[in-house]
């Protein structure tokens, strides 16, 4: 059979009945969509193509649990196409090919093909590449749904070639007003269980789904499931509590939520903010992050903006690290907050930090200098005998412990890389440096 043939439309009621909730109550129209104003509300940018019936290929790019697959749908039901729909996860990049060959044909026709694809960033960028020529054709309008940052993830030659609108979390009172009405509706919901529920059980639910519909519906219908077999008809947040089980956070530890909270808790420590600090470091370690990646990044902070001024912070997380390495989690998790904090609270300097990359970009950008002779050993007649070595002052023999020797190359001489900040013990570093400034100048006075 042909995925073009007209099929009769039966009456799938029952199908509907014994599908999840989620299922059952998904939108069929604009109208019954619930969030992302910012792409469907009157006049907005989305609506208008699908109500004009001139919408292009797309990518929808959110968190799961917004609508993506849902809005693909009501599209294809708008605008009278065929709606073909692929999972990258499950499907190959073959068979899709060839119901791309299909639709081709269906276009001469006249008949139009919405080609959904979920977690299109799942191809890698060469089998993307299959979809340009029937893209840019107009064989079949194109929606790919991604998680993932379609920037780093997605073709930039297919990218050019379609619209992107970035679908946001519903927020607490959008998902409980949807939760109200599947409590009410009696024939895609649960009404016909006739249930309620306490004041802030479904705000509770809203608050377990962080903005994932699916995820909040799934939570109402295991509530309700327990209701039944308890014989009660009020959700109460003791028994939401059996339901919800564990909180599972959106995270993927490979994706962009991965940089984005590892960027927060950086960003938090750099800020001096103990408490913005401990909370990102707590929604990591909670969401199943390599503890080990975490006390590296946490070194690698006390080295960039720490420096220094509390030179001991490097020392403090080395040894968070190997605690965390020694009791593993959840035991090493609080050596890894008590790290957080102190480098929260300590005073910054990035002033190494900075040396460093200054130093970097003259390696790139200079030519790679010979050691000036009298830096280097002689440990041989032949070396003494070019100049290796002569003119070294031995800064120990010297009253000041300082020579007034150039220890750069000719081409970088009076160079200056690192400038100490007044922060912590950087403060008294500074001092040192102009002492050593001065004891320099006043070896050079004839």
């Amino acid at each position: 059979m042909n995925l073009f043939d007209p099929t009769p439309r039966t009456d799938d009621s029952a199908t509907r009945r014994e599908a999840p909730l989620a299922e059952r109550m998904r939108p069929r129209t604009l109208d019954e969509f619930s969030g992302q104003e910012h792409l469907i509300g009157h006049g907005k940018p989305l609506r208008v193509q699908i109500e004009r019936d001139t919408p292009t290929s797309m990518i929808f790019w959110g968190p799961p649990g917004v609508g993506k697959t849902t809005l693909a749908k009501i599209l294809a039901h708008t605008t009278r196409a065929t709606f073909i729909e692929f999972s990258a996860v499950v499907s190959g990049i073959r068979e899709i090919k060839e119901v791309m060959t299909e639709a081709d044909k269906a276009s001469r026709s006249g008949m139009r093909t919405v080609l959904f694809i979920d977690e299109i960033h799942r191809f890698n960028k060469s089998q993307q590449d299959a979809f340009l020529p029937y893209v840019e054709r107009g064989s079949i309008r194109l929606i790919g749904a991604t998680t993932e940052n379609p920037s780093f993830e997605l073709n930039a030659a297919l990218l050019s070639r379609c619209a992107v609108y970035v679908l946001q979390p519903l927020d607490d009172a959008q998902i409980v007003a949807l939760l109200q009405r599947a409590l009410i509706d009696k024939e895609r919901g649960l009404g016909a269980l006739e249930l309620t529920a306490e004041d802030d059980a479904l705000v509770r639910i809203a608050q377990f789904s962080s903005g994932d519909v699916r995820r909040a519906y799934n939570a109402l219908e295991a509530a309700a499931r327990l209701a039944v077999d308890a014989e009660q008809t009020i959700l109460t947040r003791a028994l939401l509590q059996d339901a919800l089980q564990q909180r599972s956070l959106l995270y993927d530890k490979s994706g962009e939520e991965h940089y984005n909270l590892i960027s927060a808790l950086h960003k938090s420590v750099r800020n001096s903010d103990a408490n913005a600090a401990l909370y990102w470091l707590g929604r990591m370690l909670r969401s199943g992050e390599d503890p080990m990646y975490l006390a590296r990044r946490i070194v690698r902070m006390a080295a960039e903006d720490i420096g220094l001024a509390a030179p001991e912070a490097l020392n403090l997380t080395m040894t968070a690290r190997d605690a965390m390495d020694f009791l593993g989690s959840p035991e090493g998790d609080l050596a890894l907050a008590q790290a957080v904090v102190y480098l929260a609270l300590a005073p910054k300097s990035n002033a190494v930090y900075t040396a460093y990359t200054a130093v970097l970009a003259d390696v790139e950008a200079t030519r790679a200098e010979p050691v000036p002779l009298h830096l280097r050993n002689a440990p041989t007649k032949l070396m003494q005998s070019l100049g290796y070595s002569e003119g070294y002052q031995y800064a120990h023999n010297l009253q000041d412990r300082v020579a007034d020797m150039e220890c750069l190359p000719p081409g970088l001489q009076d160079r200056s890389y690192y400038h100490p900040t007044d922060e912590g013990r950087e403060k008294l570093l500074k001092q040192r440096m102009l002492e050593i400034t001065q004891i320099r100048q006043k070896k050079k006075k004839p």
